[in-house]
């Protein structure tokens, strides 16, 4: 039963759209301008800076608030990670967006932050570096997110291996258009304007 409730406030809390709450706000709609992406990357493309500022520190705390509301409940570290990767599904599958959503980049560093924190900063850090030298958001995330298993095996317990791998391969199919037009050299880079 604790677990049921848990996924359910799990789910419903990831699945806050807070992007397209703030564009909203602006009178635009997030799905259908730039990417259609309610990230903070379209966000900043579609609404600015600060917007999108707002976004990722909110898309963030989302995956930070479900696994510390576990922690709380004392589901054990393994159900921890499975509530952050529900939070994360419910961001890209949200049910206040007809079960249509983000990429779950932010979500899951909140999720990262609080279940592997060594992980998530290396996560961090790859994705700065790679996004600094290409000025692509999207292959920022998919290298440090391949890189994620690799980092939670070199400084963080192997039980919590399991999630890592999920987490990575969830966010490497939400982003399997945008490595089409990597390859295609089609896709957008941080800064363009929608």
């Amino acid at each position: 039963m604790k677990l049921a409730f848990l996924s359910l406030a799990a789910f419903l809390i990831g699945s806050i759209p807070i992007g397209q709450i703030i564009a909203r706000s602006r009178g635009i709609d997030l799905q259908k301008v730039g990417s259609g992406n309610i990230g903070a990357t379209n966000v900043l493309r579609t609404t600015g800076t600060l917007p999108a500022l707002f976004t990722l520190i909110g898309d963030y705390a989302k995956g930070m608030a479900v696994v510390l509301l576990a922690g709380f409940f004392d589901v054990g570290i393994l159900y921890q990670g499975v509530m952050g990767i529900i939070a994360v599904l419910g961001h890209n599958f949200s049910i206040f967006l007809n079960f249509k959503g983000g990429k779950g980049v932010a979500t899951s560093l909140g999720v990262l932050s609080i279940y592997a924190p060594l992980a998530a900063l290396v996560t961090v850090i790859l994705w700065l570096m790679t996004v600094a030298l290409t000025r692509y958001s999207s292959l920022g995330a998919v290298i440090s997110f391949c890189s994620l298993p690799l980092s939670v095996f070199l400084f963080d317990t192997k039980e919590k291996l399991p999630i890592a791998i999920i987490m990575s391969i969830i966010l490497l199919v939400r982003h399997k258009e945008n490595i089409r037009r990597l390859i295609a050299g089609t896709e957008s880079k941080v800064g363009r304007k929608a």
